[in-house]
């Protein structure tokens, strides 16, 4: 694992963002451009980051960058990596930055026919679970009991596994990371570049607004969510399963912090009953009963 003396001094999301207070995928965009270098390519379809990084002239970003419409994010990114390719450039990492919105709703017909197909570029969700930018309207991947304005009593259904639905598509690599865990995300950048084709990451990313939070709490409740076994962290290399970083430690049950830990400290959760808090912890013991299956499948 690299150390934090390793990481790049070099930024390339410049000071002055548009960004909230708090804002959990700013930390995470930040670690990504740092892993990938200067030699990036970004595609963002609409969402906080269209936003946070472009109210013309105030450019926040480093790197050349295009805005693109919701659902043409990973189809635009297939035409800059035949571009690259047909120009011999091997050198520049094409990345699409895309919220929970246009990844797991919107946005995943172009995905999966760019992972059908094998284009060449990488593709990070970055999911504060809503469609924060346009009013925290309830999305795929809303967690279960989740207040949003289109699901004022709480979310009833459970979030879109996208990360298995990836792997199902048999990309080279899949992973889950946390901005709780920056290393651990870089680290998965850095093996996402080696690959040629699909390259597919899921970052969890706290929205102070959207969860009602304190804005100095987005890191403690991200971490929170990855020791209550609520996101785990792990990777897909190749078709084999591996948890990693802390997640490892989770498998035992007796290590996993209380759902209800995670669920108390934020209000969009606030309708929840005993009985909610209940079924989300069978959800999420279940969940982990398969990770252990996953894990000893080599």
């Amino acid at each position: 694992m690299t150390s934090i003396r390793e990481i790049p001094r070099e930024e390339y999301l410049l000071p002055g963002t548009a960004a909230c207070p708090g804002c959990g995928f700013t930390i995470g965009l930040r670690m990504a451009l740092k892993a990938l270098g200067p030699k990036v390519i970004m595609v963002v379809p609409a969402g906080c980051t269209s936003i946070i990084q472009s109210p013309y002239p105030y450019v926040s970003i480093g790197v050349p960058l295009l805005n693109i419409a919701f659902a043409a994010a990973a189809s635009t990114a297939s035409g800059i990596a035949a571009a690259l390719e047909y120009k011999g450039d091997k050198e520049t990492t094409v990345l699409v930055w895309a919220g929970d919105g246009g990844t797991a709703d919107i946005g995943i017909q172009a995905l999966s026919g760019a992972a059908e197909r094998g284009d060449d570029f990488i593709y990070v969700c970055y999911d504060n679970e809503a469609y924060m930018n346009t009013g925290i309207q309830r999305s795929g991947a809303t967690p279960f009991g989740a207040w949003t304005t289109t699901t004022w009593t709480g979310k009833r259904e459970f979030k879109k596994d996208v990360p298995m639905i990836m792997a199902a598509h048999r990309i080279p690599y899949v992973a889950t990371a946390s901005i709780a865990y920056p290393i651990d995300f870089y680290d998965k950048l850095k093996k996402a570049k080696t690959y040629r084709g699909l390259k597919y990451l899921h970052l969890h990313a706290p929205c102070p607004p959207g969860w009602k939070i304190p804005t100095d709490k987005t890191v403690e409740i991200a971490k929170l969510a990855v020791e209550t076994g609520l996101w785990p962290l792990y990777e897909i290399e190749n078709g084999e399963f591996r948890l990693t970083g802390i997640s490892k430690m989770l498998l035992d049950k007796k290590r996993r912090k209380p759902v209800e830990q995670y669920i108390k400290v934020q209000g969009r959760f606030s309708s929840m009953t005993d009985d909610d808090i209940k079924i989300l912890q069978k959800w999420v013991d279940e969940q982990w009963e398969t990770y252990a299956q996953l894990a000893k499948t080599k």
